[in-house]
């Protein structure tokens, strides 16, 4: 028995390298690479706009330019939609460094039919309440942006593009970066998943400089709405569906108004 222990003493230590845990951006790390991705995102999209702004002819006027550039459906339609890749080249560059897989690291896993149809239903209760809200305070139910935006991709043959704009590449943008990448940096730090919610919630509304205090605040509402079903049902893609259908009923709701005015 001395005899084996000592052989087992004298036995050399393992060559095989330990392996990192993969490890979570907290607070301050998820705060500065969310203003990376949110300078790639700007990027992305100001990039069409300064490229229809290159091909303006005639026009002495760059500031007047600028603004029927920035105000036209097709630019914000194409300029949403180039944001998409530049947010996912930062959110991958940001989440290599920590060795997570990017999939984990996003809650990009699939949910159950029950949790969708409880999502949707909560959705539509919220916004709905919001609209009555409106209609009470003798307010448009539709923003006035969304109405001038869709009449524009209208004119412009880019009512498609408008869509795919709206209920697809902006919400998958705006969910992989707020309810992905901010809620779960800022959940597994001091904050804490409610503190998360809030946080996350109030960037994301801050991304939808478009709008006036009234639709702030339902754009806030929804927020925390789709924060907490991403923290109770854990999956992203859950939230990126409610948005997508959320933005898809709203240019369905501005076509309706558009085209009965």
């Amino acid at each position: 028995m001395d005899s084996l222990n000592t052989d087992l003493a004298a036995s050399p230590p393992s060559l095989i390298p330990v392996q990192r845990a993969p490890r979570i951006w907290k607070f301050w790390g998820t705060a500065f690479w969310g203003l990376i991705v949110f300078a790639a995102m700007f990027a992305g999209q100001m990039a069409v706009v300064g490229w229809f702004l290159l091909r303006s002819e005639g026009s002495i006027d760059m500031a007047a330019a600028a603004i029927r550039v920035v105000g036209g459906g097709l630019t914000i339609s194409l300029s949403v939609i180039t944001g998409l890749p530049a947010v996912l080249a930062a959110l991958w560059l940001a989440i290599r460094t920590t060795g997570t897989p990017f999939a984990e690291y996003l809650a990009l896993r699939g949910t159950s039919w029950i949790n969708f149809i409880i999502g949707t239903l909560a959705l539509a209760a919220l916004v709905i309440a919001w609209d009555g809200l409106s209609r009470a305070a003798g307010r448009e139910v539709a923003p006035g942006f969304m109405t001038d935006v869709l009449r524009s991709a209208r004119a412009d043959g880019a009512l498609w593009l408008l869509v795919v704009a709206f209920c697809v590449a902006a919400p998958v943008s705006e969910e992989l970066f707020a309810r992905g990448f901010l809620y779960r940096g800022w959940s597994e730090s001091s904050l804490g998943p409610g503190g998360a919610i809030l946080l996350s919630s109030v960037v994301w509304t801050s991304l939808h400089l478009q709008y006036d205090w009234f639709f702030f605040g339902e754009v806030f509402s929804i927020g925390l709405l789709l924060g907490y079903l991403r923290y109770r049902y854990q999956s992203t893609w859950l939230t990126i569906f409610l948005h997508g259908l959320n933005n898809l009923a709203a240019v369905g709701q501005t076509m309706l108004i558009a085209g009965s005015s």
